[in-house]
């Protein structure tokens, strides 16, 4: 058998898990660094997705706790998709990928982790990303931690503002 280390998944698996929706309880605590919320919004705000499906994986939210997107109002939708453009412009910058995933899981049965609250994924994809660890081992490798891609974003996003 072979072994893959992740020492620094133990603070994960040991932490104090957050009651309730992590994107109605993080943006009030006001702790954005700890809970990696890169910028905010009126109606919507930025926040780095703890479970990367690759490096700079973000994850855009309303603030107001809805499944729907089509439930979103016009100033909500509109702040989003601006969102979305800011996180493009700033993964361009800091991570230089070669391209960009975007997409939006709503209900579980389309593949959502968190169904109750919608929200934008934007993941940064670069040529040759897909390996044999994936596919072999049904292991993702992120080559960076979440705290050191934070530091290269979060001074882009504020002066993307």
């Amino acid at each position: 058998m072979e072994r893959l280390w992740a020492p620094w998944r133990l603070e994960y698996i040991t932490a104090e898990k957050a009651e309730g929706c992590i994107f109605c309880v993080f943006p009030a605590r006001q702790q954005d660094r700890d809970d990696r919320i890169l910028c905010r919004g009126k109606h919507a705000f930025v926040i780095m997705n703890a479970f990367p499906y690759s490096n700079g994986h973000l994850l855009i939210a309303p603030y107001r706790h809805t499944p729907d997107l089509a439930e979103l109002t016009d100033e909500e939708s509109l702040e989003v998709m601006q969102l979305v453009q800011r996180c493009i412009r700033a993964l361009g910058e800091a991570l230089r990928p070669d391209g960009i995933n975007i997409g939006v899981n709503q209900g579980t049965a389309a593949g959502a982790g968190i169904a109750e609250h919608v929200h934008v994924h934007i993941v940064p994809r670069w040529n040759g990303d897909t390996n044999f660890m994936p596919v072999f081992a049904d292991v993702k490798v992120i080559p960076e931690a979440l705290e050191a891609t934070y530091d290269k974003l979060k001074p882009i996003f504020d002066r993307l503002q």
